[in-house]
């Protein structure tokens, strides 16, 4: 296997003793070091300053320590990380020996067994995919693998949709899953035909690389296709971030397309800023010069948007992008957040999720350079002996963010401006039809749980294939349409109605906003239901609204995940349920509905039987004690945790009031408005719709009644 050699850490160093040991953990004047002095000449009149650069090799690692002008001392120091540090983890290992993520791989992919050994199941997940396992058949193990592609953005051309959704026909289990991270999961795919499938994808101009393991994930960026400066310079810089954080050794197409590369043309401010090495952030004889043999500690997150669309979550990210404009619309420069993670580990309290925090601003023309310096200040000081602590976020909380800001400048090589001053978040679905700004517009479909499947998968690839239209998926697992003409709306709400894909209007609030993760059966993390089961808890909660006499158009944030992963980003939610067991789940509470708040724990092992038994004091109370407009998570972090648990354990029930009838059809005209909208689509009035709804409904009721 060949080494790795290259990088690091050109750093000019003033203070020389203080910033050596923020810098390494330790003094590198450590009485370990074995210390070769090529020139002992130094003149009186030498400069103080000092230079200091790491060369890493895939064993060790070097030191040069230049005191300009004619001092120069190579030596081979303790490791310069913490004592806790000293062993590494078993992936770690498995990284290094994998020359550049090919081996054992490429081995296993050729036996004749259905599934790949642990070491080739880690080296797989760079490769955009996982082995799972049918936990719903325990006669026997049914292997099969999970594949992700890397759609910055949530960009999927045309063509792109169509081979997907033949994919999961052929190969899947007939479905499509839409991520919280703006890509495609196809599930069902047998080890014999992973690289037909591999190799499909990769010819339409898509690729899976990256969308798994222990590098940049796939890039965040608003779905919305609004023709809009700032959006649209959100767009291409996410685009460019994603170029820029791809690995380039070659393995992935090494072993899906026998090394042909089928790329497209980069930018060249990309590859400028990839090679640039003049802080020493490269392994510049490395074929991975930003990531080198071991890449990244763990999973790297980074979103980019516009200031006030939080549509993509942007404090749950390693890295969180805002474009920042001058008062004629003209993008300028970036906020940058640093330190966002969802993931955690039940019962081990020094595990938490983390909101990321201000770093600073920098002009537009330095984002590659800046993400790229963050993402090597991980590469070189992220722990990689324990993997429940090797994302960012934990180096920004042990560290704190003016060291974790003085680092990353000195492989930026300029200071932070201050951050600018942005408005409030707001969470934007996008759901329903909009102008997109050029004449055309957008349609944003609802997708419970990002489950496309049956005949909504059979309408939406007629749709899309017939108008030859592109899509963009969203952080919320939802699907928006692009580019449709004012004449085809009409005729494209129709079919999405019959496949019941509603305009949102028509949807239950409490869906719209919903989300979880995949979960049983095929998660091999998964502690209880997710997907399966959002459908009845959120009808469990549908139930305690109507009980306690919450409005139908009230809503609050759920999210449900199987496991303490936090894929579905349950920790921001204002009611999240996190699996904890068999049918079991904690409860958080304390999330905001523009996804700037960090839920808290409020209790745990909560079984599905009992959860209405905690839901309904806590509805009640918000019902009759909130502030005005005043959301669900803002009324539990008001009231302090202490007291609403006084208020689930005192709970006697609902007071109930006496019996009211309204025979009144039409209680307010927004209701009105939407039946009479669905009526057009079938040339009735909304009267005639909403009597016609009533007596089926009677009659459904009454059959039922019979049988």
């Amino acid at each position: 296997m060949g080494s790795s050699v290259g990088s690091a850490n050109g750093i000019i160093l003033r203070d020389t003793k203080l910033r050596i040991q923020r810098f390494h953990h330790q003094s590198v004047f450590s009485t370990s070091s074995r210390v070769l002095i090529l020139n002992r000449a130094l003149s009186s009149n030498s400069s103080s300053s000092l230079v200091v650069t790491a060369v890493s090799t895939v064993r060790q690692r070097f030191h040069l320590l230049h005191f300009a002008p004619s001092f120069i001392v190579l030596f081979n120091p303790v490791k310069p990380s913490p004592p806790s540090q000293t062993k590494r983890s078993k992936v770690e290992l498995i990284k290094e020996q994998s020359n550049f993520l090919r081996y054992p791989l490429n081995e296993e992919l050729l036996t004749e067994t259905p599934n790949i050994n642990e070491a080739a199941t880690q080296v797989i997940k760079f490769h955009g995919s996982y082995q799972q396992t049918n936990r719903d058949d325990r006669s026997t193990k049914a292997y099969s693998f999970m594949l992700r592609t890397k759609n910055p953005g949530g960009d999927v051309p045309n063509k792109l949709y169509l081979v997907m959704d033949d994919l999961a026909d052929e190969f899947g289990i007939g479905t499509l899953r839409l991520t919280t991270r703006q890509t495609f999961q196809l599930h069902g795919v047998v080890k014999k035909d992973l690289k037909i499938v591999m190799t499909t994808i990769i010819k339409s101009m898509a690729s899976t690389l990256g969308a798994c393991g222990d590098l940049n994930r796939n890039v965040l960026a608003p779905a919305a296709p609004f023709i809009r400066k700032d959006y649209e310079f959100a767009r291409e810089t996410a685009d460019n971030i994603a170029a820029l954080l791809t690995p380039q050794s070659g393995f992935y197409y090494d072993l899906w397309v026998d090394g042909e590369q089928v790329m497209s043309a980069e930018p060249p401010e990309v590859v400028r800023a990839r090679n640039d090495n003049s802080h020493g952030t490269n392994f510049s004889d490395s074929p991975e010069p930003i990531y080198g043999t071991q890449f990244l500690p763990r999973k790297f997150k980074i979103a980019v948007t516009v200031p006030g669309d939080n549509s993509v979550d942007i404090l749950t990210n390693d890295i969180g992008v805002v474009v920042v404009s001058d008062a004629g619309g003209e993008p300028q420069g970036f906020n940058i957040y640093v330190g966002g993670g969802m993931g955690r580990t039940h019962r081990i309290e020094t595990t938490f999720p983390r909101l990321g925090e201000p770093l600073g601003y920098v002009p537009k023309e330095d984002i590659l350079y800046v993400v790229k310096a963050i993402v090597v200040t991980q590469r070189e000081n992220g722990r990689r002996d324990d993997r429940r602590y090797s994302r960012m976020k934990y180096l920004l909380d042990s560290w704190g963010i003016e060291k974790f800001r003085a680092v990353v400048e000195q492989y930026y090589g300029k200071k932070f401006k201050p951050f600018q001053e942005l408005p409030e978040w707001e969470f934007k679905s996008y759901l329903g039809w909009h102008d997109q700004g050029n004449g055309l517009l957008f349609c944003g479909i609802h997708v419970d749980n990002g489950r496309v499947a049956g005949k909504m998968k059979t309408s939406l690839r007629d749709i899309i294939e017939k108008y030859n239209l592109n899509v963009r998926l969203t952080p919320n697992q939802n699907l928006i349409l692009c580019d449709v003409r004012r004449a085809w709306r009409r005729p494209i709400t129709t079919t999405l109605a019959q496949a019941g894909l509603l305009h949102p209007r028509y949807v239950d609030p409490l869906n719209l906003t919903a989300m979880a993760c995949p979960a049983l059966p095929l998660c091999p993390l998964a502690q209880t239901e997710a997907e399966r089961g959002a459908p009845g808890l959120i009808k469990k909660v549908r139930a305690v609204f109507d009980k306690v006499w919450l409005k139908y158009n009230e809503s609050l944030v759920i999210r449900v995940t199987g496991c303490p992963n936090g894929c579905a980003r349950p920790y921001m939610a204002e009611l999240g349920l996190v699996g904890d067991g068999p049918n079991s789940y904690q409860i958080w509470l304390g999330g905001t509905p523009n996804q700037t708040s960090l839920a808290k724990t409020f209790m745990s092992k909560v079984k599905v039987l009992d959860l209405e038994k905690v839901l309904e004091p806590l509805f009640y109370n918000w019902k009759h004690k909130r502030q005005q407009k005043e959301s669900f998570g803002d009324f539990t972090n008001r009231i302090g945790f202490e007291k609403l648990q006084e208020l689930v354990e005192n709970w006697d029930g609902v007071i109930r009031s006496p019996t009211r009838y309204n025979l009144k059809l039409f209680a307010d005209k927004e209701t009105f408005e939407a039946m009479d909208e669905l009526a057009r689509l079938e040339d009735k009035n909304a009267h005639q719709l909403a009597m016609e709804v009533i007596r089926n409904y009677v009659t459904a009721q009454q059959n039922g009644k019979r049988k």
